[in-house]
């Protein structure tokens, strides 16, 4: 699904705004048109009721804010072999294969459904989150061919090195990421 298409953007947003343009969709489709056609119009609401039961169900496994707090805290406070086993329990409860590298750049391999996705998680709880941990990132994907990478941080990057990630196509976990990931591992 396109990052930006209409329905990727109610699969970010609170479920009951796809309910009421499924509502809405189906209120006038019996207002405009005749009352033999009008329920075959109501149908094009279908799809937003998927999407809104879809977002119902995800926003409700999601932890609540003081949870996804309270994990975050947790996990600053964790030393790295911990930490990078949580990881990796959270991305195993998603279905992945976790293979541990501790190589300069690449902290953990991802694997699933023949794709490969290499992890940098080390600098988790760094102040400065600059470009150089991103390119020695991108140089193990390219090495290790792999087809994503994943930076991990608790920190918001600068902005040179999210324009650069956004353009090398590295997907970043932050703090919201990284909380729901950790909640799937508990």
């Amino acid at each position: 699904m396109a990052e930006n298409s209409l329905f990727a953007i109610l699969m970010r947003s609170r479920w009951w705004i796809s309910f009421a343009i499924c509502a809405a969709v189906a209120l006038i489709s019996f207002a405009a048109f005749p009352k033999d056609i009008a329920p075959f119009a109501a149908l094009g609401a279908f799809p937003f009721f998927i999407v809104g039961c879809i977002a119902a169900y995800k926003q409700l496994r999601a932890p609540s804010a003081a949870q996804a707090q309270q994990l975050l805290d947790e996990c600053a406070a964790l030393p790295w072999k911990q930490f990078s086993q949580r990881l990796a329990a959270g991305w195993q409860a998603e279905g992945y294969g976790v293979e541990f590298l501790n190589q300069n750049g690449a902290d953990l391999r991802l694997t699933r459904k023949g794709q490969t996705t290499v992890v940098q998680a080390k600098r988790w709880k760094a102040a400065n989150q600059g470009l150089e941990p991103l390119r020695e990132l991108q140089v193990q994907q390219q090495k290790l061919e792999a087809s994503h990478a994943v930076y991990v941080t608790l920190q918001p990057l600068t902005e040179n090195a999210a324009a650069w990630a956004k353009q090398q196509q590295i997907a970043v976990l932050g703090p919201a990421e990284i909380a729901l990931l950790l909640a799937k591992a508990k």
